[in-house]
């Protein structure tokens, strides 16, 4: 049954895109309409030319800051790291190989809630994959999770079997990237959530998996508290509940309760002294330096690369020339432009206003699973794991990747995939 009705859904989204039109080149995005609002769309990219000209000038043009008064990255973005990394994004950086990438996949817009929702949909080639829908966060975007389309979709030529194929949907978060820019207040994780239950089921999914991290775990969460009709299990790899005595700890600015496992005083230490600058900003005044990220791209380039200490030295060692992974100068460089080419720096950040605004409710219920990766902001203890996710099927350690694990290891994020939702297909 599951069978056919991926068929059917299939021959549904085919006749769909044989009755659009041919699309228009001139803008960054161009989907062709139809008249109805749950119209599905394909999409290609193209910047025209005097964008690419315009961004580059601006970088050249850039005034740069005094350089830091240390030696190492306790006062934010090092001067050096920005300079190498303006020089080559002006230079020798090339967005059309970025367009490639994008238009070698199948991209779709659909409107949800008033708002377009750019996605990527990729079907596998064996019969019976479990849909996915997989999301980015802040300041990522889809381009840190098409490393793992490949071995998702076609795991038989990454060491897989077809058994443990996947049906992959990688959507645009509202704000970001391709999608459109919410123009009232209340596009929250949990709106975001609902509307991407509507997605899966607006492609004729029935039985599906979800996957996020950093807002795209919160996203995948709250899925899993609202526990639609179809919706079979969640994978995080970031932790955004935690215990009670850990916030009322954490609140009163105390020590790691004296009953706490040594994972848990170790996650409770490295919760408690993060710095985030950027998220006070984002979540207090995000128009504020939105003003400073849509007029100056290395400016908005720092902003982004500014997130956790781990992800800062693996941007700054590939930046370098020394990458670790798949995080590359033009991986890092493909993320940032995105940003810069569609005015996105302020939109993409009012996410945090409105999550200041709307803590979580309940717990989810569904079947959940979890990894943790070593260069995490924190590694999640699995006793506060199970405590937000008491139907936790799949706990996992694993040995290499930090926050941006399917950008910086999607091999092994796929791998993780494969196991956590084996027992769900």
């Amino acid at each position: 049954m599951k069978q056919a009705k991926n068929i059917l859904a299939s021959t549904a989204i085919a006749g769909t895109m044989l009755l659009q039109a041919a699309i228009s080149n001139a803008q960054i995005g161009v989907s062709t309409e139809i008249n109805s609002t749950t119209a599905i769309r394909p999409f290609k990219v193209h910047v025209p030319q005097k964008d690419l000209d315009d961004l580059r000038k601006r970088i050249k043009a850039t005034r740069w800051p005094d350089k830091e008064i240390v030696t190492n990255q306790s006062q934010g973005v090092q001067l050096t790291t920005m300079q190498k990394l303006a020089k080559y994004w002006a230079t020798d950086y090339d967005w059309r190989k970025a367009e490639e990438k994008l238009n070698a996949l199948p991209q779709f817009v659909t409107t949800i809630d008033s708002v377009d929702i750019y996605f990527i949909h990729v079907r596998s080639k064996h019969l019976n994959a479990l849909p996915l829908i997989m999301t980015h966060g802040w300041p990522g975007s889809i381009f840190e999770c098409l490393g793992v389309i490949g071995p998702l979709t076609d795991p038989t030529a990454y060491g897989g079997s077809s058994e443990d194929a996947f049906d992959v949907v990688i959507p645009s978060m509202p704000g970001y990237g391709f999608s459109g820019k919410p123009t009232t207040t209340g596009w929250s994780t949990e709106h975001i959530a609902r509307a991407w239950d509507v997605l899966m089921k607006r492609l004729g999914y029935t039985h599906y998996v979800s996957q996020g991290g950093d807002w795209g775990a919160r996203i995948t969460e709250y899925l899993g508290h609202l526990a639609p009709q179809g919706l079979a299990g969640i994978h995080m790899n970031y932790l955004l509940t935690f215990p009670p005595e850990v916030l009322r700890a954490s609140a009163l600015g105390e020590p790691a309760p004296a009953d706490f496992s040594t994972d848990e005083k170790l996650a409770y230490d490295k919760r408690k002294s993060r710095v985030a600058g950027y998220l006070i900003e984002q979540a207090s005044r995000p128009q504020t330096i939105g003003f400073s990220l849509a007029e100056t791209p290395t400016g908005l380039a720092a902003w982004l690369l500014d997130h956790d200490p781990h992800s800062y030295e693996q941007m700054a060692k590939a930046i370098d020339g020394n990458p670790d992974g798949q995080l590359t100068i033009d991986a890092i460089l493909d993320n940032i432009t995105l940003y810069w080419l569609t005015n996105t720096g302020t939109s993409a950040a009012r996410i945090y206003w409105e999550e200041a605004r709307l803590p979580i409710k309940g717990q989810a219920t569904v079947p959940a699973a979890f990894t943790v990766f070593p260069g995490e902001t924190f590694q999640a203890p699995q006793s506060w794991v199970k405590k937000a996710f008491p139907n936790l099927i799949y706990f996992n350690k694993v040995d290499k990747g930090g926050h941006f694990a399917a950008w910086e290891e999607p091999q092994l994020m796929a791998e993780e995939l494969r196991t956590a939702f084996k027992s769900l297909r």
